[in-house]
């Protein structure tokens, strides 16, 4: 693979087997590493598109800054991306963000605004938009209600999947923002109806970071709920033990999130008759979340760490 530079690195992540967790014969279970991206993680894709479409547009200009509210992946994407652009960026996170995540954004030179970690990305979301309404200095692109976050899903990741698996029966993925499930929905259903579109989502209260439970007040603009087969509930300690065994077993080292997709795989598939595909997006690596000590010997420890901090 070449490219002219980090940007064309974006997307064509690999899709690889995990055998030894399929729950039973018959039953494949395919991960999307979107870790293999050039800051770690799937929001690479929504980002580049969401910056891209408003330069050309005109919405956003050189004398503007921009401006997010995120769990932190996505903070990090446009970190990225704006410093390669020359635009600056102000994010706003809630302040149990993880060490990594903090280092990260200032490594790529972001200025950093701090939410009340109780009210989750929620509280972010208030912040950012308060200080939008106030100075027009600033572009926010808005993840949550930006059209260009279902665009690049629909072209980048679900594309993908159905020219490396045109036989996917199944695609499981975290809810947040809600691109990733309705973008690349709609395009393995415009593939085949007939493919099953799953949502991991986090019991109300749980931290499983950046998934967010439709109970929690705020349903983002830009979900579809009509793609989904159906929402599956997970609790932060299963979404922890998934992601421990990935590593243990399949020697993918991936984020909290990428557990609980797992383990709402390894269930569904547990009921299913006859053969499935099932592809399970990986939406980060797990490398943002060692401080956590989600993979301490310890299993006590680990979910003691992983409960007091965001996982996306």
């Amino acid at each position: 693979m070449r490219s002219d530079d980090i940007f064309g690195a974006i997307g064509n992540t690999p899709l690889v087997g995990l055998p030894k967790l399929a729950p039973k014969p018959g039953v494949r279970l395919w991960a999307k590493l979107e870790g293999n991206n050039p800051t770690g993680s799937v929001k690479d894709r929504i980002a580049l598109k969401m910056i891209e479409v408003a330069e050309a547009s005109g919405d956003l200009t050189p004398d503007k800054t921009l401006l997010e509210a995120t769990s932190g992946n996505t903070g990090i994407a446009m970190a990225m991306i704006a410093r390669r652009k020359g635009y600056g960026l102000t994010v706003v996170l809630p302040k149990n963000a993880s060490e990594e995540r903090l280092k990260l954004l200032e490594l790529f030179g972001a200025e950093i605004v701090f939410s009340d970690a109780e009210k989750g990305t929620n509280g972010s979301i208030e912040v950012a938009r308060a200080m939008a309404a106030a100075e027009d200095v600033y572009y926010m692109p808005f993840q949550y209600g930006n059209p260009a976050n279902v665009q690049a899903h629909y072209e980048g990741t679900g594309e993908e999947i159905v020219r490396d698996l045109p036989e996917v029966t199944h695609f499981i993925a975290g809810l947040g923002t809600g691109g990733t499930l309705t973008g690349t929905g709609r395009r393995l259903h415009d593939h085949n109806p007939d493919v099953k579109v799953i949502a991991a989502e986090p019991e109300l209260g749980d931290l499983v970071y950046g998934l967010r439970s439709m109970d929690d007040g705020f349903i983002p603009p830009i979900f579809d709920e009509s793609v989904l087969e159906r929402k599956f509930l997970v609790n932060s300690a299963d979404a922890l033990r998934a992601t421990r065994q990935l590593t243990a077993v399949e020697g993918v080292f991936a984020g909290i999130s990428s557990g609980a997709v797992v383990h709402v795989a390894q269930r569904i598939g547990a009921q299913l008759e006859g053969e499935a595909d099932i592809v399970c997006l990986l939406a980060d690596g797990g490398w943002k979340y060692l401080s956590t000590d989600a993979w301490a010997p310890d299993e006590g420890r680990a979910e003691e760490g992983v409960s007091e901090s965001l996982w996306w």
